[in-house]
């Protein structure tokens, strides 16, 4: 099956993967989509074409970098947050829905391949903090950690600037959230449980499928569903509240899982629940074009054509409130599953009552009366 998809003077054309041509394993995006910030770039237009063009599965590469600042305010109204900071730029679980993948055309790359291979290093990320929670001007609000991309993804493991975070957080009592789909969550838990017995933290993990097919080509470098329950076991035991993220949702693919994954993650000590509907903005309208006619030959027409009609004939929706909903008859009954299953399962908990109130910088003394 070939399908062509045009943006921008761009084409794509999708191939299956039995048709034999190359396909990376372990990433979720085989291209490099154009950057639409630079003017001159090097792309790959057609995979039929007559160039010998390799695509290498190029190791993943970690660039430091000292920026100025690290807490962002968030503007949208519709994310359930104030404000988020993010140690990495760029992820290498290579999620292929990932609205992230966009951002890192603002550092000059592309939001396929080198969102998954160049990771960004805000090495100074835990000074930067510090320098903010020392500002008197600071309005105590709960922070959200990896609010664009996860805070726990394979970078954590060498550069442990998540849990340098979390520390500055514990030293100011400051209250912070978590989004991850990354075990590595539990190396802190110790950190997790005392901020939790304070109502400074609480933790979401991300949970699209128990599929295993699905997972290995859709989020490839991220832990098994059946890993992520235990983490929401494991911290929900250790008194952090925790609860389960289902996103995003996508007719034809996952969308069928939901009831599972809330009983699951319900069984396992969740308290609250949030979920998505997929969009696909941008860059990401290509390489998800690209990635599901590789991979799902069989019913890529039919997945792309539910997406577009849950988005006004698009697969993209810019409106708050709708764009991460979606609408009409499939959006709808997404919804409705989701919100009945979320009684049933009592995943209606408060994900953001958390402690603002004991907030205290360092060497600062409370009142006496």
């Amino acid at each position: 099956m070939k399908k062509d998809l045009k943006q921008d003077h761009y084409r794509i054309t999708s191939v299956d993967k039995e048709e034999g041509q190359q396909y990376l394993q372990g990433r979720g995006a085989q291209i490099n989509t154009p950057n639409r910030f630079l003017n001159q770039q090097q792309t790959r237009e057609d995979i039929e074409g007559i160039d010998d063009w390799s695509l290498d599965n190029l190791p993943t590469q970690y660039i430091e970098q000292h920026s100025k600042t690290i807490v962002n305010k968030v503007e949208s109204p519709d994310v359930g947050m104030a404000y988020s900071m993010n140690a990495y730029a760029g992820c290498e679980h290579g999620c292929i829905y990932c609205y992230a993948r966009n951002a890192h055309e603002y550092w000059g790359y592309s939001a396929g391949l080198d969102f998954e291979r160049k990771i960004l290093v805000k090495v100074n990320a835990p000074q930067l903090l510090r320098k903010q929670l020392m500002n008197p001007k600071w309005e105590v609000m709960p922070i959200m950690v990896s609010g664009n991309t996860d805070c726990y993804q394979p970078a954590e493991q060498k550069y442990r600037l998540t849990r340098s975070l979390l520390q500055v957080c514990d030293d100011f009592s400051q209250p912070v959230g978590i989004l991850t789909k990354n075990a590595g969550i539990l190396k802190d838990k110790d950190l997790l449980e005392r901020m939790a017995g304070r109502n400074l933290v609480s933790a979401m993990v991300s949970v699209t499928t128990f599929n295993e097919d699905l997972r290995r080509v859709m989020e490839p470098r991220t832990t098994t569903a059946s890993q992520r329950i235990r983490v929401i076991e494991e911290l929900s035991r250790a008194g952090v509240k925790t609860g389960v993220m289902l996103g995003p949702m996508i007719p034809g693919l996952n969308d069928h899982e939901m009831q599972r994954i809330m009983k699951s993650a319900s069984d396992a000590g969740a308290s609250f629940s949030a979920y998505t509907f997929i969009r696909l903005n941008g860059s990401i309208k290509l390489l998800f074009h690209d990635w599901l006619y590789k991979n799902f030959p069989d019913r890529a027409d039919k997945v792309w054509h539910l997406i577009e009609d849950s988005h006004d004939g698009k697969v993209n929706d810019t409106r708050w409130g709708l764009r991460m909903r979606g609408e009409g008859s499939v959006a709808d009954m997404i919804s409705q599953q989701y919100h009945t299953y979320r009684r049933l399962y009592g995943l209606e908990g408060e994900r953001y009552a958390l402690d603002t109130e004991s907030f205290r910088r360092p060497g600062q003394q409370g009142s006496l009366f």
